[in-house]
């Protein structure tokens, strides 16, 4: 199957990106469509309530972590079961990092390199014609990236809604649906982002609710017309990241979520089991399994259950004398010596690391990563060059006497410095990874 596609974007975050796109998915499912939904940029939080409304996964694509064959290969992987992709943007349109023509992190990165229009959505409050300067500048800012029409956010009126459609419309540019200024249309937030789509029990009913939205709200018949056939080139790659092992245990629950679908599926690929267990229900990891992965997440929200989980930290310790352990960011925090919640209070880890980290003293740490591996570990042998990025509140409070696992690069190329640690078998980092840049 080959799919038509289309992205999804806006000119800054907080417009409404999600919210329209989650409601042009759900009405789409309500009407049959075989859709599928990707998501520009490093984030886990929204393709879950993506895979939520399609009920397929959810993948990332990033123009400044992945490699250009690993996009193009995702991306036939995607449209090879879809009639129809849906690509949610990633800030705003044009906003990435300084870098190289094409892989500047931009959600306009992938419009211009596959060739997919741009349905712009504006949040109007506060403004009326004036969103037609914003739309003009936004249609001529790059000749390769087509802004197809435009859905209009947070309408207040139905004369606020003729103002800024017609002046929007006398550029020749269609706005295909409007939004009004609703609460129940909105999905909650903290401190990384939205709540997580497994903790809300309504969730079934805010989708439907979206769904709804977008049959009275939105022109859906001509959005899908303007989305375009797509003929990716299939590319065959190696994994992304080499399987840690050949068993692989990895923590999955409330507070262990963030790990990305195509990591998991480059390791099963290359022939690696995964195994899944709660550390929130005081379970070890499986004995049959020769390596442990701790995904991010919120271990802060938990971290008293986690502290209070006898069997899950002991059978932690009892793996890793024999076998690697891995943590990325909220694993990270796991394998240190000591957690403080939001509280300030200390809860013990397992002292795999000997760093600790605090909650209680904040700081926001958000970035693109490129590390080098300082020594042979599960993220690829010393000397290796893995992209990611780091988001984060947590802070080190004492960052132990571990070697360091990498060094870290922004994504502008200033150097960071030493970071992570290592332990015998014991690894982690506030870093997720996301791909190996091969480099000749």
């Amino acid at each position: 199957m080959s799919a038509r596609a289309l992205i999804v974007s806006a000119p800054r975050s907080g417009s409404g990106k999600t919210t329209v796109t989650l409601a042009l998915l759900a009405a789409l499912v309500r009407r049959g469509v075989a859709v599928r939904a990707a998501k520009a940029g490093p984030d886990f939080i929204d393709p879950a309530f993506h895979a939520a409304a399609t009920g397929a996964t959810c993948t990332n694509l990033d123009s400044w972590a992945m490699p250009p064959p690993l996009l193009d290969a995702l991306l036939a992987g995607i449209t090879e079961q879809a009639e129809l992709l849906v690509i949610e943007g990633v800030m705003g349109l044009f906003d990435g990092v300084a870098a190289p023509p094409g892989r500047a992190g931009s959600t306009a990165d992938l419009a211009a390199r596959f060739h997919l229009p741009v349905l712009l959505v504006l949040d109007v409050s506060g403004q009326s014609q004036s969103a037609a300067a914003v739309v003009r500048g936004f249609a001529n800012h790059h000749p390769a990236v087509q802004i197809a029409g435009v859905v209009l956010n947070r309408i207040g009126s139905e004369r606020h809604r003729a103002l800024v459609s017609d002046a929007i419309e006398a550029l020749g540019i269609a706005v295909l649906g409007t939004l009004p200024r609703e609460d129940a249309l909105t999905i909650p937030e903290r401190h990384l982002g939205l709540v997580q789509a497994s903790e809300h029990a309504d969730l079934a009913r805010r989708l439907d609710h979206l769904a709804a939205a977008a049959e009275r709200h939105l022109d859906l018949d001509a959005i899908l017309a303007q989305a375009v056939r797509l003929t990716p080139i299939p590319v065959s790659i190696t994994p992304v990241l080499n399987p840690p092992g050949q068993r692989i245990a990895i923590a999955a629950d409330a507070a262990f979520t963030f790990v990305y679908p195509h990591v998991l599926d480059g390791w099963r690929r290359a022939g690696a089991e995964i195994v899944t267990f709660s550390p929130l229900a005081n379970e070890r990891p499986p004995e049959g399994c020769d390596s442990c992965w701790l995904p991010g997440g919120y271990p802060e929200l938990h971290a008293g259950a986690l502290a209070a989980a006898r069997d899950f930290q002991e059978g932690l310790r009892r793996f890793a004398r024999t076998r690697t352990i891995h943590g990325e960011c909220g694993g990270y925090m796991v394998l240190g010596e000591g957690l403080e919640d939001a509280s300030g209070t200390r809860h013990a880890m397992s002292g795999l690391l000997g760093h600790s980290t605090s909650f209680a003293r904040r700081k926001l740490h958000l970035g693109y990563r490129e590390a080098r591996l300082v020594s042979s570990s599960v993220l690829g042998t010393a000397g290796t060059i893995v992209r990611g990025h780091e988001f984060h509140y947590a802070t080190l409070t004492s960052g132990g006497t571990d070697a360091p696992l990498v060094e870290l690069w922004d994504g502008q190329g200033r150097l960071l410095g030493p970071a992570g640690g290592r332990r015998g078998q014991v690894s982690g980092t506030f870093f997720h990874a996301i791909a190996q840049e091969r480099r000749a």
